[in-house]
């Protein structure tokens, strides 16, 4: 399927700092619970993501991200998910988180 730029620019990915991560117990595959930081405008937002496989909830406090802003807020069990972390798979289809290389503005918007 083909879209336009136009469709491109409706999905808002922006760069966020992950301030909080703890274990998901309730949830039904392994995973985490995130609190990300957005910077002004956007503010923290919570998600929850499977990253059990590459992640520790120690390991990811302090790491920027690229998510998806203006999805509408979705429940994860006890969680409102209010952001979609990004990653992609990896050879064993396990997710790989994807963010700058190195650090900038929080809040920036993927172009």
């Amino acid at each position: 399927m083909t879209i336009t730029y136009a469709d491109f620019e409706k999905v808002d990915i922006r760069v966020g700092l992950i301030t909080r991560a703890e274990p998901f117990p309730e949830a039904r595959k392994p995973a985490i619970r995130l609190w990300v930081d957005f910077g002004p405008g956007i503010g923290e937002k919570r998600s929850s993501a499977q990253l059990t496989r590459h992640y520790t909830p120690e390991g990811l406090v302090g790491r920027q991200v690229l998510a998806v802003v203006n999805f509408p807020p979705r429940q994860i069990g006890p969680v409102m998910s209010e952001v979609l972390v990004l990653g992609v798979p990896d050879e064993d289809g396990q997710v790989v988180l994807i963010g700058p290389r190195q650090d900038v503005p929080l809040g920036g918007k993927l172009f």
